[in-house]
């Protein structure tokens, strides 16, 4: 009887280390689970059962953990319901480069693209638009509303092409399903289309009501009253949201968060969404190891995204900066490195000599468009500012390093250090605030790309 009580016992000991063995490939599971969600939701705020049945299955089985945890985290407020779940962002600071939406081939609306927008969904809410609408009905109902407001739009080619590519971002985000015909067909012929619409997602396209406001531009301005008081969370806001955040932009309490509290900044970031907090003297970024959590890749592929860095690359090499290099920025001294204009052209140039063939067709006929492209890409990955003078390159730019081979049939790719390269915020101090007087500081690479 003795040894059969003892092999019981041993068995339940056995049974229960098993158990919370389980329990706990559970949780981790759940946990990866929730971190795809939570991705997903930041890389598309809006998805609909129509456009992302997976993603929203999943989004809806962890539903009140993720409302949670983005509440927690960043402040951003979740809707879940059955056709669809938006994550709702607000502003973020002026100091952030503006990212505005895009079309499917990843060119950005055109300014009269976003007046259709607005028309359109202004006319989806007219009284009696039920679930379904023809084309030419909502059109009719555009060209009313936009008389009302003073709008001149006519029916060019042009305005056309406009108003297609405004529904067709509603297309996009799943608020309108072509149910029969095309958009673009009328766009092109005026050829009939019927389009159903999620009525329950509609209302919450806008990131804010827009009752009592007066301006455009108070849409993507923060409301007087929506100020978050919690540093640490507008800092894990701006980490998330852009790819390097600089510190003099920060305020004085989130300097102090990042300064006191990194460790707890990066474990929650990791925890939420599999991103690595990086921490210097210069600022802060939250990079993904996975390298899909973005919006816009850096390095990447494509004539722009080369250009970007080899241009960085030959600025670099040939002011040759040191962590001491500052430059003026609204008459503020920040740390970067000041390249004039004219620098910045004659190593274009160059690049667009030795790379004309394996880059876009048109390239050497429009430099001043290339350079345009190419400042743009760097300042929307805040790796550079640009002035009057010339284009200020942050310290960050030197976590790339290209290969050392300089060839007219292609660009060089980059190789990331895996030696002396920083794992996480939470592992060395001295790794990430290091001594300003260090001239190698500017030299110095980390793993992975930064993400927004």
């Amino acid at each position: 009887m003795t040894e059969n009580f003892t092999d019981s016992t041993a068995a339940g000991r056995d049974g229960t280390r098993m158990s919370a063995a389980g329990a706990a490939g559970t949780n981790e599971a759940a946990a990866a689970q929730r971190r795809e969600a939570a991705r997903a939701l930041e890389m598309i705020p809006i998805l609909t059962a129509a456009k992302h049945p997976d993603q929203l299955a999943l989004i809806r089985r962890h539903a009140p953990a993720l409302k949670q945890s983005f509440q927690t985290v960043l402040g951003y407020p979740l809707v879940i319901e059955a056709s669809f779940a938006r994550l709702t962002k607000p502003p973020l600071p002026a100091d952030v480069e503006p990212r505005g939406a895009v079309r499917a081939n990843n060119t950005p609306l055109s300014p009269r693209a976003y007046t259709f927008l607005a028309l359109v969904c202004a006319g989806l809410l007219a009284p009696g638009t039920g679930e379904q609408v023809v084309m030419s009905a909502l059109v009719e109902q555009v060209r009313s509303d936009a008389a009302t407001a003073g709008i001149d739009v006519d029916d060019t080619i042009t305005d056309r092409r406009a108003l297609v590519a405004a529904i067709g971002h509603l297309t996009d985000v799943g608020l309108l399903v072509e149910t029969d015909g095309s958009v673009a067909a009328w766009g092109e012929r005026h050829e009939e289309a019927l389009l159903s619409i999620n009525r329950a997602l509609l209302p919450h396209i806008l990131a804010r009501s827009l009752a009592g406001l007066i301006e455009p531009h108070e849409v993507w301005e923060p409301a007087e009253d929506a100020a978050d008081p919690q540093p640490r969370r507008t800092l894990r806001r701006r980490l998330v949201e852009n790819p390097l955040t600089r510190r003099e932009h920060l305020t004085d309490a989130e300097a102090d968060a990042l300064s006191r509290e990194r460790r707890d900044i990066g474990r929650a970031l990791d925890d939420a969404f599999g991103l690595i907090v990086e921490v210097r003297l210069e600022g802060a970024l939250a990079y993904d190891p996975d390298q899909d959590l973005t919006d816009i890749a850096f390095p990447g592929q494509g004539t722009v995204s080369q250009a970007a860095l080899l241009l960085v690359d030959a600025l670099v090499d040939n002011h040759k900066p040191d962590a001491s290099t500052t430059a003026l920025v609204d008459g503020n001294p920040v740390p970067g490195l000041l390249c004039a204009w004219d620098d910045v052209d004659a190593e274009l140039d160059d690049l667009i000599s030795r790379n004309v063939r394996s880059w876009r067709a048109g390239v050497a006929e429009d430099p001043r468009g290339l350079r345009n492209d190419v400042v743009a890409r760097l300042r929307a990955v805040g790796l550079a500012i640009a002035t009057d003078t010339g284009l200020v390159l942050h310290p960050a730019c030197a976590r790339y390093r290209p290969e050392p081979v300089r060839t007219p049939s292609r660009a060089r790719t980059t190789r990331p250090a895996a030696d002396d390269a920083p794992d996480t915020v939470n592992d060395d101090p001295d790794l990430f605030d290091p001594d300003p007087s260090d001239p190698d500081l500017f030299a110095t690479e980390t793993p992975g790309s930064s993400t927004s």
